[in-house]
């Protein structure tokens, strides 16, 4: 393993592995992901679809099945409205997503009176290791939001600042991304860029230190930033990116990952629950790391829960 999951799974230590329903884990990918978390003691996975075919793909790998909880469904439909009721009622802490295709998945997620939805709109967020960085780095959205307004950018904004704070990060940097760096009502991103700033002195966004608008090389860069006399505690330190729609996070992950060479973890929060979608082009290791990091959320979330029950 890297050293990047390493400090994940560390992360990890003395956390009881995570209750999972995970949706219809009938390919060898999907299978074999969950049994893996579960051996690393990440996950506890409850095991959701149609018992014939995950029984199939347990025997052609040699997997042996009796430690695990298995509710059978007839299609991948049901699995994924079972694995949402699993979670929704608090018989799991995560969901992940088997071999159905996400849109199904998310469609049970989505629900208004059956799925994991709150008032707080529902996001991804990447969890990278850059070996040319200097931290860990935070993307978001690249999977969820297709053209995110103001209003959901502020909660795509808050969701990653809330999971910096589970990983450890105190006051997450925010650098808000656009071509430019001044605000220029010809570029919408940079006049959002900037009301979200302003939101987060109001406390409409919390707990992160927000600077925008930012071209990614003074967001990345100190020297580029000093280049163009950017004043900023932000510029060329952030933790979070948070990039102006699905397309530009999209291929800046996937920059990062095929020529930085980078290795990224990735959930959606915002919901009820962590959600791991997974890559049937994922490593292993990716795939054990998104776990961690779902792990590492749903347990903080579940504590920041206690404290607020203890206080009531």
């Amino acid at each position: 393993m890297s050293q990047f999951f390493d400090d994940l799974h560390a992360k990890c230590e003395g956390l009881p592995p995570m209750p999972t329903a995970v949706a219809h884990p009938c390919d060898a990918v999907s299978l074999c992901g969950a049994v893996d978390a579960a051996r690393e003691g990440l996950l506890d996975p409850i095991l959701v679809g149609p018992e014939h075919k995950i029984r199939a793909v347990a025997e052609a790998e040699g997997i042996d099945l009796s430690s695990f909880r298995l509710i059978s469904t007839k299609h991948s439909h049901a699995a994924a409205e079972k694995a949402v009721s699993l979670v929704r009622d608090g018989t799991a802490s995560v969901l992940m997503k088997g071999s159905l295709h996400t849109d199904e998945l998310m469609h049970e997620v989505m629900q208004k009176e059956t799925g994991l939805r709150t008032e707080r709109r529902l996001s991804h967020v990447y969890v990278m290791h850059v070996p040319t960085y200097h931290k860990l780095l935070l993307v978001t959205d690249a999977a969820i939001n297709i053209h995110p307004n103001l209003e959901d950018k502020r909660d795509i904004c808050q969701n990653a600042i809330d999971l910096a704070h589970a990983l450890g990060i105190a006051k997450p940097k925010v650098g808000i991304l656009s071509a430019v760096e001044t605000v220029t009502p010809k570029i919408p991103s940079t006049v959002e860029a900037a009301a979200l700033c302003k939101m987060a002195d109001r406390g409409q966004i919390t707990g992160g230190l927000l600077d925008g608008p930012l071209a990614f090389d003074n967001a990345i860069s100190k020297e580029a930033a000093d280049i163009k006399h950017i004043r900023s505690e932000v510029a060329g330190d952030v933790d979070i990116m948070l990039v102006p729609d699905l397309e530009a996070g999209n291929i800046l992950a996937k920059q990062f990952t095929f020529l930085a060479s980078a290795e990224a973890a990735g959930i959606v929060i915002g919901g009820r629950a962590p959600i791991i979608l997974t890559s049937r082009a994922d490593s292993v290791a990716a795939r054990l790391a998104s776990c961690a990091v779902a792990v590492i959320f749903a347990a903080a979330q579940q504590g920041l829960q206690d404290a607020a029950k203890a206080e009531g």
